[in-house]
């Protein structure tokens, strides 16, 4: 049979041969519709299909026999024809056969039966088989079917035909193109191997690419530094790659230093290599490498398109090269290119920036005397530098040539505001009115902050709500100084309204403002209501801190909610909030306020162990609290550390502990306790002196006997004193 496939190469996907392109051009819509290989085979069309048999029986060819299958859109009737067909001994199926039904099948997304084809196209050694298969690859891959292609790929190399590199550049390009992630690229790649096919550098950029799109950073740097060894020097596809994966893997160091290597070799890349890394570079900042690639891009009489234009300008802006970003902005301009708005945008905020208003004036002029945008940046520029009126003048010039829109009358509405200036903010905003603009939702919340400002929070409140009748949020300023305004004058449940709206619609509260909430509902009593604003607060996005927590707890404590208070301290802990000095202070006087023993010596051991330190009322309500349960011991340890670091126990608390350890059974503690005390100058007690000494006389020689003994102690105590005053 005649020759009907010609060689194929990664450049060129189609046929030579006419009637193999017509095989492709032929398939309609329905061939390509998927079929489920469970189809009910009773879905065939038995008329059809016997009918077809039938026109086969009287002229049974390979030509006849793809005519048919064109013409059967139905998938298992075209199965059910082709493998009728091949049980006849006096037919010999060919390459043509062949490839129209593995297509057929394959663009259906009938994996299995498509390699059955493809294995018996193999295994009868079929003339042009290898053509064939290199055609299905192409079709699949252009058919965005890149399964259906790698199975065929596999097929070729198990039938022992050798694909060319560049078929199996084309798989691995769509499987990049595709995402389809490092494992199936690394399949392709060793089925490469497998064949003994050495790959090239358009290889190795997918192998690149891929793996630095996998976060694979070093084994991709490990590729490209031994592409020599594989006798591949980089292209500028291979740079284009390298530098990308890096800046957008956050390694824009390691990226300049790839560009310097580039650089030192005399490189002169590609127009789409200009294209993408000057861009990238601008986007990071790093203005001196974007000049040089710029300049090497002319000099090879490359023309940048809109896109780098813009960037480059963007970025001179930012670090104030303006004169140059002016020369580029005409150059962009006298090629043809038309700049965007916020390109002109940014070139006048810079000029303002650095005070040169007047040249910020004259570009509006020359080149964008009906832009608006590039004019709110100019009224933006203005107010930031305290120029009201000048931005009040082009505002007017604005609004004569019918160029305003609701952001210019916003800009100087919202610095009125901001500057108590709210009488002329309203007759700014009648203006805007009378002008046929309608105000925006940042006109309410410039009216919304210079009511607060004012101090006019029910003012500001009614503004608020028009907000919500018309489906608006604030802005975060506004928002916040609306929620605190409320708080100040104990509107807390109108504060908590506010609060809602705006987190329902998925906007945040700043943690100040949201503590003043928490406050002022607790304070009121509402401490179930503050709850369920922290976790309003959590789904959306609004911060809450340690103090957040404690006063909620604090609240839970005056309301005797113990139990509570333990949920709201696991919620804390959940959320990663570590206990301050004064949460450890609120759950150890609430837990002794309970005579939750276990719990308060808890708190406490846990609160001196991280080198935290009691108030005197929390410590007294401790001390006290286990007093009374004879369980002062289980804090000894916590104690003894507390009184090496802090000077925390006052007299009062002294004899309290050795009082209570001496009854307990732990006179060691006790005493070590009373050497400590006697050391700062304190003297027991008369309950703990008799404990100590051990006397068993009547109640009035004991008084008098320990009234000696106190004046002796004293003495001690004093000569103590002086001679560590005299040492030192």
């Amino acid at each position: 049979m005649a020759t009907k496939f010609a060689s194929l190469t990664f450049s060129i996907k189609v046929f030579d041969k006419l009637h193999l392109t017509a095989w492709i051009s032929s398939l309609s819509c329905a061939n390509i519709i998927p079929v489920s290989p469970e189809t009910d085979k009773n879905t065939t069309n038995t008329g059809d299909f016997d009918s077809k048999i039938q026109s086969l029986r009287n002229s049974l060819c390979p030509d006849n026999l793809i005519r048919v299958l064109d013409n059967t859109s139905d998938l298992n009737s075209a199965v059910k024809i082709f493998k009728w067909v091949s049980l006849q001994k006096r037919f010999q199926h060919t390459a043509d056969t062949y490839h129209k039904m593995i297509l057929k099948v394959g663009l259906a997304g009938n994996v299995e039966e498509m390699e059955r084809f493809c294995q018996n196209m193999v295994k009868d050694r079929c003339p042009d088989a290898k053509d064939a298969l290199v055609s299905l690859v192409h079709c699949f891959v252009e058919h965005c079917r890149v399964n259906e292609s790698v199975r065929v790929l596999v097929n070729m190399n198990l039938g022992g035909f050798r694909p060319a590199v560049d078929l199996f550049n084309v798989v691995l390009g769509a499987l990049v193109k595709e995402k389809r992630g490092f494992q199936d690229v690394l399949f392709v790649y060793k089925e490469m191997v497998k064949s003994a096919v050495v790959p090239n550098v358009d290889t190795l950029n997918y192998l690149l690419e891929v793996l630095f799109e996998t976060d694979r950073i070093e084994s991709a740097l490990d590729q490209f530094r031994r592409m020599k060894m594989k006798d591949c020097s980089p292209n500028s596809m291979t740079f284009e790659i390298v530098i990308r994966g890096l800046i957008a893997n956050n390694r824009v160091n390691d990226s300049v230093t790839i560009l310097g290597e580039m650089f030192n070799l005399g490189f002169q890349p590609e127009l789409s290599f200009y294209t993408s890394a000057i861009p990238l570079f601008c986007r990071e900042n790093k203005l001196e490498e974007a000049i040089r690639l710029f300049r090497m891009m002319r000099a090879s009489n490359y023309v940048p398109d809109e896109s780098t234009y813009e960037e480059f300008i963007r970025c001179l802006c930012e670090n104030l090269r303006l004169d140059d970003a002016y020369n580029i902005l005409e150059e962009m301009i006298e090629i043809g290119l038309t700049p965007a708005d916020d390109v002109f945008a940014d070139i006048v905020k810079g000029f303002c920036e650095v005070g040169n208003f007047e040249k910020s004036l004259d570009l509006l002029e020359d080149k964008c005397g009906h832009i608006t945008f590039p004019h709110n940046a100019m009224l933006e520029s203005c107010c930031c530098a305290d120029k009201f009126s000048l931005a009040k003048h082009i505002l007017e010039k604005m609004a004569n040539r019918n160029i305003t829109d609701c952001d210019s009358w916003n800009i100087l509405i919202r610095w009125l505001c901001e500057n108590m200036e709210f009488r002329k903010a309203n007759e700014l905003l009648g203006r805007m009115i009378v002008s046929s603009v309608v105000p925006d939702c940042a006109t309410y919340s410039a009216l919304v902050l210079g009511n607060c400002k004012f101090s006019k929070y029910e003012d500001a409140l009614k503004v608020f709500r028009q907000v919500c009748a018309n489906f608006w949020v604030l802005d975060s300023i506004s928002y916040s100084e609306l929620v605190e305004g409320l708080c100040r004058v104990e509107n807390i449940t109108e504060a908590a309204e506010v609060f809602h709206y705006m987190s329902v619609n998925g906007f945040s509260l700043c943690s100040s403002s949201f503590n003043m909430l928490i406050s002022g509902m607790c304070g009121m009593g509402k401490v179930d209501k503050a709850i369920r604003l922290r976790s309003l607060a959590h789904n959306s996005g609004t911060s809450y801190t340690n103090l957040t927590y404690s006063t909620i707890m604090l609240g839970l404590s005056k309301l005797n909610e113990v139990k509570h208070l333990l949920v709201v301290l696991s919620q804390m802990l959940v959320d990663g909030c570590t206990l301050d000095v004064e949460a450890y202070c609120l759950l150890i006087r609430s837990m002794s306020s309970q005579n939750q023993i276990r719990d308060c010596a808890l708190f406490f051991n846990l609160m001196v162990n991280e080198g935290l330190v009691p108030d005197s009322e929390t410590m007294f309500s401790l001390l006290n609290c286990l007093a009374n349960h004879s369980q002062l011991h289980i804090i000894s340890t916590g104690i003894v550390k507390l009184v090496s670091n802090s000077e925390i126990l006052d007299s009062a608390m002294y004899n309290i502990l050795i009082n209570g350890l001496w009854k307990e059974g732990f006179e060691s503690e006790a005493s070590q306790l009373l050497d400590l005390m006697l050391e700062k100058g304190w003297v027991p007690d008369a309950t703990t002196h008799r404990l100590l000494v051990g006397s068993s006389a009547t109640e009035e020689t004991d008084n008098r006997r320990f009234s000696d003994e106190i004046s002796t102690m004293q003495d001690s105590v004093s000569n103590i004193l002086a001679e560590g005053l005299g040492n030192t």
